[in-house]
């Protein structure tokens, strides 16, 4: 069995067009959405990502502006750029390129957008609204791969999911988001024993560590559904992920691949977001 690919580039294509018919219907009506994104430093990695979002914004019709700020930016004067874009009527999404330089609190920055203009889906806010299941931002990767999940026809309700990493920004919200579309969600990280006892008994196996080649194929069920997030280089500059792909596609029933799975669907999710910010100031 060779496992069936689920491709985040298509899937974010085909939703990209159709974003672009709701921002030109938006645009139409005198508001044009807008994303402001703050780069502090210069971090190729950064530099990269952020570039990708906007080209994403250019072809879909979503007006974004960067400030590039230098690498010496006080946490105070990053904060009051932060206030000023939430004040912003063009502005409806913010977003502050993470990781930020050690001298700055991700946190203190992070809940200084205001909810509304959140469209990272970070402030404690909009995390606490979908951990009760209220209206709020989606954090972006989670929300992106459960979109996946879903564009394949595969059920969630009732299957066991495993997911492998803790993070604030992927492990944690990605199992409360499955949770929420009834799976029995189970949590691994570096602390557990015997994780491929686990492991193995995953339907669907989300794997978010940052560990290349982390995962091989004794750590999955025969015909599940492993979702791959890393996105780890090799020596030879190579992009992979933290599951062993060649292993790994011959005993899944889908697996995501590296690069062109889980990350388009990142940004895709990001504009769905800023695009949902603006029509908000049509109700």
């Amino acid at each position: 069995m060779t496992a069936e690919l689920i491709s985040g580039k298509e899937l974010a294509k085909n939703k990209r067009e159709k974003m672009k018919k709701v921002t030109e219907e938006l645009t139409s009506k005198g508001i044009t959405p807008g994303l402001a994104v703050i780069l502090v430093g210069e971090d190729p990695a950064s530099q990269s990502y952020v570039r990708g979002k906007q080209r994403a914004c250019n072809e879909i019709g979503i007006y974004s502006e960067l400030d590039e700020l230098p690498y010496e930016t006080t946490e105070e004067d990053l904060l009051a750029k932060v206030k000023e874009l939430n004040h912003a009527d063009h502005i409806h999404g913010i977003l502050v390129q993470l990781p930020l330089p050690d001298h700055i609190s991700e946190d203190a920055v992070i809940n200084t957008i205001a909810p509304e203009k959140d469209v990272d889906g970070f402030h404690p806010v909009n995390i606490g609204r979908m951990m009760i299941g209220q209206e709020g931002f989606l954090p972006c990767t989670p929300f992106g791969i459960v979109e996946m999940i879903k564009s394949k026809g595969i059920k969630i309700e009732g299957k066991h999911t495993v997911v492998i990493g803790r993070s604030n920004i992927v492990g944690k919200p990605v199992g409360q988001l499955l949770l929420k579309e009834n799976a029995t969600v189970t949590y691994c990280h570096s602390r557990t024993k015997n994780m491929r006892e686990f492991t193995r008994q995953a339907d669907i196996l989300i794997v978010a560590v940052g560990r290349e080649g982390m995962v091989g194929s004794d750590y999955i069920k025969p015909g599940a559904v492993v979702i791959d997030v890393g996105v780890n280089r090799t020596e030879e500059g190579n992009l992979v992920g933290d599951v062993k792909f060649d292993e790994a596609k011959e005993i899944a029933s889908y697996i995501t691949p590296v690069p062109g799975g889980v990350g388009p669907m990142t940004i895709t999710m990001l504009l769905h977001n800023t695009i949902l910010s603006a029509s908000r100031g049509l109700e």
